[in-house]
């Protein structure tokens, strides 16, 4: 259908209500044009009069002027680089020095890296790499700080959030995040609800994030209007303060200060696929979108035929003000060019529709949000009107709806609160990790979102005359663990933040990280392999191991860690530094046979030449890890019922069935486990072979919808093909799990006959852990009361655990006093609902995330036993020693380098080594 042909109102998806032109109050002289244009017009039009007996020339110059304004590019104002003082600039701010660093740019795609200094004052970079004397002493009120030769890089900026509205801790009274008034709601603006008290900013803040979009939900076709907001809270406290650049077309009050600039770029939220089920299927949607489009293609057209009167001097034809309709102004200003489009799409097939889309109404998609197919089809993305789309992916994190299961590693945004902004830097260190290039992986969360935003000429890099939003990091930012130091956002400190009571601030950034190697690019892994084969199998490759019972000889390892015979973790080898060449280490190799290690050390190579040979190149083998507190083996697609065990019955909310005859209706998670899925797969070949799962479910995920009673966790080997393989169950009951204490329970009114009595019992005398999700430091602490109680009555000692416990540092040393263990969950914390607000996983970065915790703090061996033995102890698995353990071979480095990559497990439960 043409964008000219009208389509009638009863065959349009919903109903459209007219609205009349709305008149704002001028902010500038440019607007002020219009508006006098547009009231001189309508004056007219009511006394049937023609116009232009009546008015002057000024009407048709601001008529003139407002088509002018229709042709107009967006961009910063003429003289914008040379200003001396940022429109964000908070008088009183002092200027500030910083010496000495390495300046990651972000110009020439990331490849610039200057060292030297860098001057802020003003609100705006002064001055970059060698500055004169002269500049310096001309600088008032200079803090100077010494960066050691620390990396110093822009601000992060953050694509794709829900800062503001969709706030945390997350509360019913301020969720702004989609409406229900219809797929289609250009006029929409999630700055109507951005919420001042979201402590998701000072959390972003301290990740080194300082400029983000703040993103309507995906519920909608057309979600409304999206806004690049600074996360600096400014002085005035309000919302419209912070954000960047606002559009014109968004009337705020005026202090007369801003100039006139030609056009700023206006952002909106599209989106597409499976969130959109409320209001129909795909087609629906993409005939939603039909229908907008040509409503605002009329109206563009209308405005084209109106000016180009108007220009040719026809003033008598004109009839009636401009043609324009607030509904729509915005759709038009996208059909103009003028618009940012972030686009919410997963699969091909909407990829395509977008595409397809965006050539018949000839407008740009400025970046495809998640997007988990885009890497199988380069050459679609290429097609879309206007150049080639950015896309802002998360690294890791598929799998868990359908149309995001083929997403691949080998393809950064947050999607906060999904993934907390904090760790955005996190995102481009695993981008890295998994073959993106250094320079573009730092330029994936700076100089390229700022570029896709249509900032590129304020934020996002380090230049004279720049947005003064600078990090100073503890080490280089690709670094596992790498922290801001110090980050400023228009100049002004934000971190560490400022105290309000005149304390000391006792936090305690890069202890540790003293050596130069922190200050280095991590080396990675070569993927090329894997990257080849996720094409081939368009998205989907085999992930099971290559098994073989064969002799195997591992060369060049640098270390091998295993168990000893009471389960703990040892160092069995380690590569000493050669007499004849000093600068290197004299690696060893490790002999496997059936599964087990036969020899261990410099002597094992030479005499084994006919084993299968792999060359670890200055490798590890270590004890594989544990993973806990994901629904691991129990689900495919965490969305799609069909692919998991369905729901099991709740005691608190209904009777359990009689034939279960049991009143609490405790289950085995074991009768549940589902072997073979991808996520577990991944997992293992990450090096991660346990896990420990239960049918638990988060209550700051599903709330009301959490059981009180989980059932019994097992424990289970992640590579394994079926439950009857042998090693596949290591433990068919590790713990019993609930989120509250039950105390009739465990003083055993219930009787032992049935399961749940049975196995209450059972915790209540520690002979199995006591596994308690909470968060909240008064609920802990009724719960220490319980555990007393419990004990002093029946004269036991209780296994209780937290699970969760994000404030569980409150309340530390009673904890400690109580012999309480406590797992944090996840690893790293935020406060996502109320009971998480005090606080201080995907199961396959189970290393990463204890290599972070360490952070350089704890000893290899303690890093090991975080996510080993610890918690194996805590869950109360046993029968995992020398014998049996599981061991992984890691090429390149050890497990908790960023340069090794799994590349087999020794398996002696099975006598076999899978091979990947």
């Amino acid at each position: 259908m043409s964008a000219k042909e009208s389509i009638p109102q009863d065959q349009a998806p919903w109903h459209w209500q007219p609205l009349t032109t709305s008149f704002r109050q001028p902010r500038n002289a440019f607007s002020l044009a219009i508006s006098l244009a547009i009231a001189v017009a309508t004056i007219f039009a009511v006394f049937s009069t023609s116009i232009w007996t009546l008015a002057d020339s000024f009407a048709k110059r601001a008529i003139l002027s407002r088509c002018a304004a229709l042709k107009a590019a967006p961009g910063p104002p003429e003289g914008f680089y040379s200003r001396e003082e940022s429109d964000r600039f908070e008088p009183g701010t002092n200027a500030t020095l910083i010496r000495n660093c390495l300046l990651f740019t972000g110009k020439d795609n990331g490849t610039d890296v200057i060292r030297g200094d860098i001057l802020l004052d003003k609100g705006i970079i002064k001055g970059l790499g060698k500055i004169s004397g002269r500049v310096i002493d001309n600088t008032p009120n200079l803090t100077i700080i010494n960066a050691n030769g620390a990396w110093v890089t822009p601000g992060l900026v953050d694509l794709h959030t829900h800062l503001g509205v969709l706030s945390v801790p997350i509360l019913a009274g301020a969720v702004d995040l989609n409406s229900a008034k219809g797929p289609i709601a250009p006029w929409l603006r999630s700055i109507d609800g951005l919420n001042t008290h979201d402590e998701g900013y000072q959390l972003a803040i301290a990740g080194g994030v300082t400029s983000v979009q703040v993103l309507p939900g995906s519920m909608n076709a057309i979600g409304g209007q999206a806004f690049m907001v600074k996360l600096r809270k400014p002085s005035d406290r309000s919302a419209s303060s912070m954000l960047l650049e606002p559009p014109y077309s968004l009337t705020l009050p005026s202090d007369g200060s801003e100039s006139y600039t030609p056009f700023r770029w206006r952002h909106m939220k599209q989106a597409c696929g499976e969130n959109l089920r409320g209001y129909g299927n795909r087609m629906d949607t993409m005939w939603s979108f039909r229908v907008a489009y040509t409503e605002a293609m009329k109206i563009k057209l209308s405005q084209d035929d109106y000016c180009a009167k108007a220009e040719e001097g026809l003033w008598d034809s004109l009839s009636g003000p401009f043609p324009e309709d607030v509904r729509w102004e915005m759709l038009v200003d996208v059909l103009r060019g003028k618009v940012k489009i972030s686009s919410h799409c997963y699969e091909v097939v909407d990829l395509d529709a977008m595409v397809r889309l965006s050539n018949e109404f000839q407008f740009s998609i400025a970046s495809f949000h998640h997007a988990s197919e885009a890497y199988l089809v380069p050459n679609l993305l290429k097609r879309m009107w206007g150049g080639v789309p950015s896309v802002a992916i998360v690294a890791t994190n598929h799998r868990y709806k359908r149309e995001a299961f083929r997403g691949s590693e080998f393809a950064p945004r947050s999607d906060h609160p999904e993934i907390n902004s904090r760790h955005l830097i996190y995102e481009a260190q695993q981008a890295h990790y998994f073959g993106l290039p250094p320079h573009l992986a730092l330029a994936a969360v700076t100089s390229t979102p700022a570029g896709a935003a249509g900032l590129s000429h304020r934020i996002g890099i380090l230049e004279e005359g720049f947005d003064a939003d600078v990090v100073l990091w503890d080490s280089h930012p690709l670094q596992l663990g790498a922290t801001p130091v110090k980050v400023w956002i228009d100049g002004v400190l934000q971190i560490p933040v400022p105290s309000k009571t005149d304390e000391e601030n006792h936090v305690e950034v890069g202890k540790g990280k003293d050596g130069d190697q922190w200050q280095q690019v991590p080396d990675t892994p070569n993927w090329d392999k894997e990257r080849e084969k996720t094409i081939l199998w368009d998205g989907l490759p085999p992930l099971e191991g290559k098994q073989t019972e064969n002799k195997i000889v591992f060369t060049n390892v640098k270390e091998v860690w295993k168990r000893s015979g009471d389960g703990g973790i040892e160092q069995a080898f380690s590569a000493q530094l050669s007499l004849e060449r000093p600068n290197e280490s004299e690696l060893g190799a490790v002999v496997v046979e059936k599964g087990r290690i036969t020899c261990i050390g410099r002597n094992c190579a030479h005499a084994q030449e006919d084993f299968i040979k792999m060359d670890l190149h200055g490798g590890s083998i270590s004890p594989g890890l544990m993973t806990f507190g994901s629904p691991l083996g129990f689900e495919e697609i965490a969305s799609e019922p069909s692919t998991g065990d369905g729901e099991t019955y709740d005691a608190f909310r209904s009777n359990v069935p009689k034939v279960l005859d049991d009143v609490g209706g405790v289950v085995r998670a074991m009768d549940a486990l589902m072997f073979g899925t991808r996520n577990a797969l991944t997992a293992y070949r990450s090096g991660v072979t346990l896990a420990t799962s239960s049918l638990a479910k988060p209550i700051y995920l599903y709330g009301p919808d959490a059981h009180i009673i989980s059932g019994l966790s097992v424990a289970f080997r992640t590579g394994s093909a079926h439950v009857m393989q042998r090693g596949a169950i290591i433990q068919d009951v590790t713990a019993l799990h609930v989120i509250a204490g039950l105390r009739r329970l465990l003083y055993g009114w219930e009787s032992n006959d049935h399961e749940t009595g049975a196995w209450f019992k059972k915790a209540a005398e520690g002979i199995i852990p006591l596994v308690i999700e909470v968060d909240s430091l008064d609920i802990m602490a009724n719960l220490l009361i319980l555990k007393n109680d419990v004990e002093d009555k029946i004269g036991s000692r209780m296994r209780m655990v937290f699970s969760g416990a994000m404030e569980a540092h409150l309340l530390a040393e009673e904890i400690s006093d109580a012999d309480v263990g406590v797992i944090l969950i996840p690893s790293r914390s935020f406060p996502m609902v109320w009971d998480q607000r005090r606080m201080a996983w995907e199961a396959r970065n189970t290393r990463f995330d204890a290599a972070l915790e360490s952070n350089g703090r704890i000893s290899e061996q303690q890093s090991y036993a975080l996510v080993t033995k610890n918690l194996e102890d805590l869950l109360g698995i046993r029968g995992i020693d020398e014998e049996t353990s599981d061991l992984v071979a890691f090429d390149g480095g050890s497990m908790f380098d960023l340069s090794s990559k799994a590349v087999g497990v020794i398996l002696p439960s099975r006598g076999v080594v899978d091979l990947f």
